[in-house]
């Protein structure tokens, strides 16, 4: 599939500026970083915001006509007047960043017309550089993903919280409910074959979401509310119902049991 070279230069500048914050991040890790608490109870470092910083003084300049929408910039509505739209996380996974393990990442989409069409995930502490962009497949350090896939969820590794975990463990799922990896990471996992599914219950914020799930994608799998409605991102609340990821087969079988009485 050909790509234009619009998205191209602006997919070039979104790997640039990832991997870009990500060396930023991975500079302030295991340091002594001052961190708040936010009104909803979650924490935000110092690393968050410049690395937050970061991303607002290199796209906006080179692209003032899309929109914007950020973890840790306040939201405006004005972003829906834009067709293209950045999605920022800059760290997904602020509690790893906080106690000095590596299980963090930087996020960033591109979004056109309500879906993401370019999309990268840096994991700085093991130089795990995930990208994509839209028709033209997802890549780890350059190297080609393709998702395994089954029609069977037996056996089948799925990461998530409880309460999805615990209403597929009649299936004979292997579940992974400790939380240790963060949402974007989880994506990025099921698109190189290290989990067979992501799953959660809840509303999930869209910047934790929309780079993944490019990668998921891109690597031949299917994206997905609990509901098996697919995402629209930029919308007035910037937030999915819930999450499946998977391989097509697996991705279809796990929504048909959870929308199953």
């Amino acid at each position: 599939m050909q790509v234009s070279e619009t998205r191209e230069q602006d997919a070039r500048l979104l790997f640039e500026t990832v991997r870009e914050a990500g060396e930023l991040g991975r500079s302030m890790a295991r340091t002594d970083v001052q961190r708040w608490t936010k009104p909803d109870g979650s924490q935000v470092t110092e690393g968050d915001l410049r690395i937050n910083d970061l991303f607002e003084a290199t796209l906006k300049p080179q692209r003032p006509g899309y929109g914007w929408l950020s973890e840790e910039t306040p939201d405006d509505h004005a972003r829906m007047a834009h067709d293209r739209l950045w999605i920022i996380d800059p760290i997904d996974g602020t509690r790893a960043f906080i106690e000095r393990r590596d299980e963090w990442c930087v996020a960033a989409a591109l979004i056109e017309d309500g879906r993401p069409v370019a999309a990268a995930v840096f994991r700085p502490m093991v130089d795990e550089f995930y990208t994509a962009i839209a028709g033209k497949g997802a890549f780890l350090n350059g190297g080609a993903l393709v998702i395994p896939d089954s029609i069977s969820l037996a056996g089948a590794r799925l990461a998530g919280n409880r309460k999805a975990l615990s209403s597929l463990e009649a299936l004979g799922i292997r579940g992974d409910p400790s939380g240790a990896l963060p949402l974007q990471l989880r994506l990025a996992y099921v698109a190189a074959g290290r989990l067979d599914g992501a799953v959660s219950i809840g509303n999930r914020n869209d910047w934790d979401l929309a780079a993944g799930e490019l990668l998921v994608l891109e690597a031949g799998g299917a994206v997905s509310g609990t509901s098996g409605e697919g995402y629209i991102y930029n919308r007035p609340e910037p937030w999915q119902q819930g999450l499946v990821a998977a391989g097509a087969k697996r991705h279809a079988a796990i929504v048909k049991h959870l929308r199953t009485p």
